[in-house]
């Protein structure tokens, strides 16, 4: 790495620690968000891709971030940025120190980012709504740039080994989100439930032992609630408990999946009710079912147990599945909840009735 032993142009220092990576020094500094708007630049240019270090922003991100920050001023957190600087820089170590010191680097020289784009455009975003911001700190990761080359190469390495975490790990973890509260709260206080749904996983394999995973307990459990929480959490994951474990006595074949009886792989295979569309729409059947028999909404369950849930069911095709594949898409779970809510003698509303109107449209004129 070039390290000249002055550097004889107008310059800016701050201190950092000095590491060491694969034969190159790298130096870690903590800026103020201010700091970081008026040092750091982005490469956004509209320039081709082979051209460019980074990907281009995706503008439809940054509100969300930006959102995030300015709703937890408490609690938010971010991890460091990685940028490159490319210039010669000088680190100077401080006294009795050989890892601790400041760099020292030409005014001119630029400070590209590799890694966090989303992030520095958020941080200004959400600075613009409140100022004070500005004197919040975020650690920086700097590597010396050797070209656009290196910085291509970069970028590539920072994102090709990332894994973004399952949607139910997220929601495991999340203690923001009262849906993902509620939906910890029913399996975890539920003893038929517990030990059938995976808690990290967003996708069964064809070996799991469980039958549902969080994410679509969520996805269920919210369209169960809409309009009718309390906003007593405690309440309202008992009333979603009490419905689900209601459900379950319509369904042998979870119980059997439980009591280990009955390999979970074929029930997930075989019924629609295990698959996360079936599972989304019982939820919003249900909510239908709650506000209209409050209190007798349990022995209305009854006409479920003797429905004909197999997945070859020909009452499938064009509702839960096309072509004989399954999909979640707002319209299939509508129609699935429709066929349900009319097995409930559940009158539907008038934008179900429309949809209903045009599923029937399709089937009576099938595209050739």
């Amino acid at each position: 790495m070039p390290t000249p032993e002055s550097l004889s142009v107008a310059s800016f220092r701050f201190p950092v620690l000095r590491g060491g990576l694969a034969g190159n020094a790298y130096y870690v500094a903590m800026w103020s968000y201010r700091q970081l708007l008026r040092r750091v630049s982005f490469d956004d240019h509209d320039v081709p891709a082979q051209m460019r270090a980074q990907r281009t922003l995706n503008k439809a991100r940054i509100p969300e971030i930006a959102n995030y920050i300015l709703s937890n001023p408490k609690d938010y957190i971010f991890s460091a940025l990685t940028a490159s600087i490319d210039a010669r820089v000088k680190f100077e170590p401080f006294p009795n120190e050989t890892a601790l010191g400041s760099l020292c680097i030409p005014d001119e020289a630029r400070i590209i980012i590799n890694d966090g784009q989303h992030r520095r455009a958020a941080i200004k975003a959400a600075m613009e709504e409140k100022p004070e911001l500005a004197h919040e700190t975020i650690a920086i990761v700097l590597f010396v740039d050797l070209g656009l080359e290196r910085c291509q190469q970069m970028f590539s390495d920072l994102n090709q080994h990332a894994i973004r975490s399952s949607r139910s790990l997220g929601l495991l973890y999340d203690h923001r989100n009262d849906g993902a509260k509620l939906a910890r709260m029913i399996v975890m206080n539920s003893e038929f439930f517990r030990n059938l749904v995976d808690m990290e996983k967003s996708s069964l394999s064809p070996r799991s032992r469980k039958l549902f995973t969080l994410s679509a307990f969520f996805s269920a459990s919210s369209e169960l609630i809409r309009n009718l929480a309390t906003g007593d959490l405690e309440a309202d994951a008992k009333l979603a408990r009490d419905y689900w474990e209601a459900l379950a006595i319509c369904f042998p074949s979870w119980g059997l999946v439980r009591e280990g009886r009955m390999p979970a792989s074929e029930v997930r295979e075989g019924f629609i009710h295990s698959y996360a569309i079936g599972l989304q729409a019982l939820g919003v059947a249900g909510n239908a079912l709650l506000r209209t028999y409050p209190q007798k909404w349990k022995s209305r369950l009854v006409p479920l147990a003797k429905f004909d849930w197999s997945r070859n069911a020909n009452h499938w095709e064009g509702r839960a599945m096309t072509g004989g594949i399954l999909s979640r898409s707002s319209a299939h779970v509508s129609l699935t909840a429709n066929l349900i809510k009319q097995t409930l003698g559940l009158a539907l509303t008038p934008a179900e009735m429309e949809t209903e109107k045009a599923h029937r449209k399709a089937v009576r004129s099938p595209k050739h």
